[in-house]
């Protein structure tokens, strides 16, 4: 059902208490590594990072199918300030020995009935095996499900190329629920592909997400 609103009826905004953090910390016990914002003076060592990986990436990295205008990196992170202070979405770097290790986001935000978003990430191949993408996920999803300085969702969702083994293994360490296939859902290196959706609801959700990696949660597999 559907229902009816007078011509007076305010328009969704999004959360008003979205508040993007300084920092997000692992807590004592886990690998040293912290979330932050990206600002203008990232732009040397992020092309860096991302030049190196350019061939691992590749095959994971969604595109724009219709061939749209490139963005310099310094309108990137401005457009980033917009989408954090508008509470649509938000972009933090994966930061280990003082230097970038990775990138996490937060989008495709719904507010409203759903209170939903997308969250993805990518790692340094010279870093994998240390932990950090299923930490970062952790944390980044404790903000925007359970702390009341960012958006509180009632769901995260992660999507997943289905030959993408170490991308599973990411979301099935946290006990992320597989929720089916959903058929060419995203413009991933020139294709149209389906992906594994794999969801997290806040009322799952007992203590913290990050006490799951203790807790070894399972995660039915597809």
């Amino acid at each position: 059902m559907f229902r009816l609103f007078s011509k007076h009826a305010p328009a969704e905004t999004g959360n008003a208490d979205f508040r993007i953090p300084g920092r997000l910390r692992a807590p004592e016990g886990f690998a040293a590594l912290t979330l932050r914002p990206m600002t203008l003076d990232d732009l040397d060592e992020w092309s860096e990072v991302r030049r190196f990986n350019d061939d691992w990436l590749k095959p994971w990295d969604s595109g724009d199918p219709m061939n749209g205008p490139t963005i310099t990196f310094n309108e990137w992170v401005n457009r980033q300030r917009r989408a954090e202070q508008s509470g649509r979405g938000a972009v933090m770097l994966m930061i280990a020995d003082g230097r970038i290790v990775g990138q996490i986001s937060l989008g495709a935000i719904c507010y409203g009935a759903m209170r939903t978003g997308t969250i993805g990430y990518w790692v340094d191949r010279r870093c994998v095996g240390h932990g950090y993408a299923p930490i970062a996920l952790a944390l980044l999803a404790d903000w925007a499900l359970l702390d009341e300085t960012g958006p509180m969702l009632h769901s995260i969702e992660v999507a997943i190329l289905p030959e993408n083994a170490r991308s599973r293994r990411v979301v099935e360490k946290l006990g992320l629920v597989y929720e089916g296939v959903r058929r060419s859902y995203m413009y991933v290196n020139g294709q149209w592909r389906d992906h594994d959706i794999y969801t997290l609801v806040s009322s799952d959700v007992h203590g913290r997400v990050i006490d799951r990696l203790r807790a070894g949660v399972p995660t039915p597999a597809p």
